[in-house]
């Protein structure tokens, strides 16, 4: 049988074969996926390296009140979601037996110079129960894997540069921005931590922590970034509006959009 076709039904077949040819000659770099930069990052999830115990660190919709709260705190700062964390205090056999748990991007940000950090910080949903576990300070924290480059210690290649957030006093509703540069403290993991005198036990500002770092090496440069909690006390909340520098990372329930902060 004969089929004939008529005109728009031809214009219809060649559009189709013209899309179908340019889509062949699209490199693989032009994908949806664009990094660190402007839009979406198919590169965050739980870093597994940094995972102890089963804690839960999920990309959610809310959490929306608590109940009673109305206006900008009753709901995520940036669209609907949140990354929802959950970390015990005794559940592993370990020392300490707390869980842990870093929900990050080990590609995007590698190699980024540290120095360059300019702004840092997220919006955080605290409750009244986890200020019951471990005081008003019981917050989780914004970690980067970094290379330090100290001249000093030319050896060490590897520490966690950590932010703790300053205590907050509001509970059951998602706080203001927590600027990372201006508050909390900051502190280096291992070695680096020795010698530039930023460790746990001697936490420093950001600025001091920056200055620290610059003694004369290469630039240290970061290995990844993410956020998370443990080893310490149990916390049950969640983070959204991760900003570094000009971008701020919104969680949402089906993945991590990036917004430019201007």
């Amino acid at each position: 049988m004969n089929t004939r076709l008529g005109v728009k039904q031809k214009v219809a077949l060649g559009i189709t074969a013209l899309i179908a040819i340019a889509a062949s000659t699209v490199p693989a770099s032009a994908s949806t996926d664009t990094g660190g930069k402007w839009g979406s990052s198919d590169h965050w999830g739980v870093i597994t390296r940094n995972t102890i115990g089963s804690p839960v660190a999920d990309l959610r919709n809310g959490p929306f009140g608590s109940f009673g709260i109305n206006g900008p705190s009753a709901r995520p700062p940036y669209g609907r979601g949140s990354l929802g964390i959950e970390v015990a205090d005794r559940s592993t056999s370990l020392t300490p037996p707390s869980e842990q748990v870093t929900f990050g991007n080990e590609v995007d940000f590698y190699g980024d110079r540290v120095l360059a950090l300019n702004k840092v910080g997220f919006h955080v949903f605290q409750t009244g129960e986890n200020v019951s576990y471990g005081g008003t300070g019981n917050l989780p924290n914004i970690k980067f894997e970094i290379n330090p480059n100290l001249a000093a210690a030319p050896a060490t290649t590897y520490s966690s540069m950590v932010w703790n957030p300053a205590p907050i006093l509001s509970t059951n509703r998602w706080s203001p921005f927590l600027d990372a540069t201006t508050t909390g403290t900051w502190f280096l993991t291992g070695n680096a931590g020795t010698v530039t005198g930023c460790n746990l036990s001697s936490q420093c500002t950001f600025q001091a922590l920056k200055t620290a770092l610059t003694d004369g090496g290469a630039q240290p440069t970061i290995y990844t970034a993410g956020v998370g909690k443990g080893r310490d006390y149990m916390w049950i909340g969640a983070v959204d509006g991760l900003r570094i520098n000009r971008a701020i990372y919104d969680f949402e329930a089906d993945g991590v959009k990036t917004r430019h902060a201007g």
